[in-house]
């Protein structure tokens, strides 16, 4: 389910919240709606919606954690790639086969990264290596060194390619969830008694209700916030995949 569809869903489950609070006042007998009864519902009210805002700045700030981290991952991956290009340059013409074939590997990567965290089940299948990218270090490893130089460049390459790789699996194994539908489905529950309680002893007003419902959008903004930045390769504020697909200039044929 999209973050702006969720969002919906939570606006009007808590706009539901703050007119089951209205309906209640309209029926509820004069002695429900004391100001000992009053007291007790703002008490309860103000527990709830501190456990409530504690949860919203820890799941905003975990969110936009993620989002930087996997961020930092993709910017990983594109450097890796630069220095591993490099390194093959110096290395001779001999590495001029690897090289081509890292372009394909770039492209084919930057796919599956952006497919793989499209969606929740992106964890379901076991992660598999691209035949390309096996080829690549099947071509790096085939390389003869001929001197103390191209050794040390084909270790480094190597040593690149695994670090690649690291990272690679890093940004597979994030894929997944921002928020688990059960801790989403309480959350909303709380903000729908906060509201409902909000509106229980408000006058019924046009003001009342205005305010309700810009209050209702702000809390399922918040919820929007955390699920873009939970999906970091998905929705409005995506990590674009140029730079990674653009890293390395074509070569000459």
């Amino acid at each position: 389910m999209s973050p702006l569809l969720m969002s919906v869903i939570v606006f009007a489950c808590v706009l539901g919240g703050a007119f089951l609070g209205m309906f209640l006042r309209d029926r509820l007998p004069a002695n429900h709606l004391s100001e000992a009864t009053k007291d007790v519902v703002k008490l309860g009210t103000g527990l709830i919606g501190t456990i409530a805002a504690l949860v919203l700045g820890l799941l905003i700030a975990s969110a936009n954690s993620t989002f930087e981290t996997q961020s930092g991952q993709v910017q990983q991956l594109t450097s890796n790639i630069v220095v591993l290009d490099q390194t093959l340059a110096q290395y001779g013409p001999e590495a001029d086969s690897a090289r081509h074939l890292m372009r394909r590997v770039v492209a084919s990567m930057a796919d599956r990264i952006w497919r793989e965290n499209s969606s929740a089940s992106g964890q379901v299948a076991p992660f598999e290596a691209s035949a390309a990218a096996l080829s690549l270090f099947d071509e790096i490893l085939k390389l003869s060194p001929r001197n103390e130089v191209q050794r040390s460049l084909q270790a480094r390459a190597i040593s690149t390619l695994q670090e690649l790789g690291k990272t690679r699996l890093l940004l597979f194994a994030e894929a997944g969830p921002a928020i688990p539908v059960p801790f989403l489905v309480v959350l909303i529950f709380w903000l729908a008694i906060i509201f409902a309680s909000f509106s229980l002893f408000a006058d019924n007003n046009a003001t009342t209700v205005v305010a309700l419902c810009i209050f209702a959008l702000s809390a399922s903004a918040a919820i929007f916030l955390i699920l873009e930045l939970g999906q970091p390769f998905t929705g409005l504020m995506r990590i674009s995949s140029e730079p990674l697909r653009n890293a390395l200039a074509p070569l000459s044929p």
